[in-house]
């Protein structure tokens, strides 16, 4: 049988992602790059396809660690449906996890890191997290008549801002880019505090996605 394919954006994601019934695909946050590496899978060489990862909170109500379940994925452009058999499947597997809920996700192109601007997008879009994988892996999954679904934890609150220069600190392979994030620091000592916060967010929203991981199972839950 072909496996699941993972859409993801960090390294970390990718490797909790991955395992039995599963391959993992990442690009550091970088929407063209992941096109670009999808595009090479040629065929496509799985059964359907899952985003998932740590995601923006738009909904002023969630927390680092709250769980959403896609209905759809809300692009610039178009909105792609969801799976239903695997977005119920995906729900019942994590019954009892704590905070899930099933919602619009929206995928954008570039990072939101304002406040204002992530209230801006959920008045919009209606949608409550957002992400920069799920839009690229659905168009994929939609090109190829796959079934798509999405799971992602929100790491940011909607209250909350991110630091400019954080949206620039991975590497292509989606790895931390530390030299960036120190000379970021050096120029700007004020960037410390916004930094602080978003390690602890993104410590409680990787807690929670690998809490999740096992309860989903062999293909990440795909019946």
């Amino acid at each position: 049988m072909l496996p699941v394919l993972a859409v993801t954006g960090l390294a970390k994601e990718a490797r909790l992602a991955a395992g039995p019934g599963v391959v993992a695909i990442g690009a550091g946050g970088n929407p063209q790059r992941l096109r670009a590496l999808l595009e090479a899978r040629t065929p496509p060489d799985c059964r359907a396809v899952v985003s998932i990862g740590i995601a923006g909170g738009l909904a002023p109500d969630l927390v680092p660690g709250d769980v959403v379940v896609a209905t759809e994925i809300v692009a610039r452009d178009r909105s792609y449906p969801v799976d239903g058999a695997i977005a119920d499947a995906l729900m019942g597997q994590l019954a009892g996890f704590g905070s899930v809920r099933r919602a619009a996700v929206a995928g954008v192109e570039t990072a939101i890191l304002a406040v204002a601007d992530k209230a801006d997008l959920h008045a919009r879009t209606g949608a409550v997290a957002v992400d920069m994988e799920s839009q690229v892996a659905a168009a994929f999954a939609a090109r190829h008549g796959l079934p798509f679904a999405a799971i992602r934890v929100v790491c940011d609150p909607a209250v909350r801002a991110i630091p400019a220069f954080a949206a620039q600190a991975l590497k292509p392979n989606g790895e931390p880019d530390i030299v960036a994030v120190l000379t970021a620091i050096l120029r700007d000592p004020r960037q410390i505090g916004p930094l602080v916060h978003l390690a602890r967010d993104s410590d409680r929203a990787f807690a929670a996605l690998k809490r999740c991981r096992p309860l989903l199972g062999a293909s990440l839950g795909v019946p």
